[in-house]
């Protein structure tokens, strides 16, 4: 069995889920360039950690920065942007949902690429 990736932040359970964002399809984390840790959203990096956030940046979109709450696969920042950008995101591991939502909130985890 794989180890878990440890999720810092107000994690409220092993999937990922927060105190801010705690509903059926909240299970991903999403990797801080600025310590490279994981934490369920941008507001428990906010309010935990002791240093402001920095997006994602480009040149290292091929690089894992995006962790299914589920079943533990790191996915790419391009790879989950290319999911995130579907009607209905799951994990390409294990079929797991992702909060549609989650697309609106890219501009506070990753540099855009245009």
């Amino acid at each position: 069995m794989r180890a878990r990736v440890p999720v810092f932040g107000l994690v409220v359970d092993d999937q990922t889920r927060c105190a801010h964002w705690h509903g059926e399809t909240d299970v991903i984390a999403m990797r801080f360039a600025c310590c490279d840790r994981y934490y369920p959203c941008y507001d428990c990096h906010a309010e935990t950690a002791d240093h402001p956030s920095s997006l994602w940046p480009v040149g290292r979109f091929d690089e894992p920065a995006v962790l299914c709450g589920v079943c533990g696969s790191e996915l790419t920042a391009t790879t989950y942007r290319a999911i995130s950008a579907l009607a209905a995101p799951a994990c390409p591991h294990c079929a797991a949902l992702f909060n549609p939502g989650c697309a609106l909130h890219a501009p506070l985890y990753f540099e855009a690429s245009d």
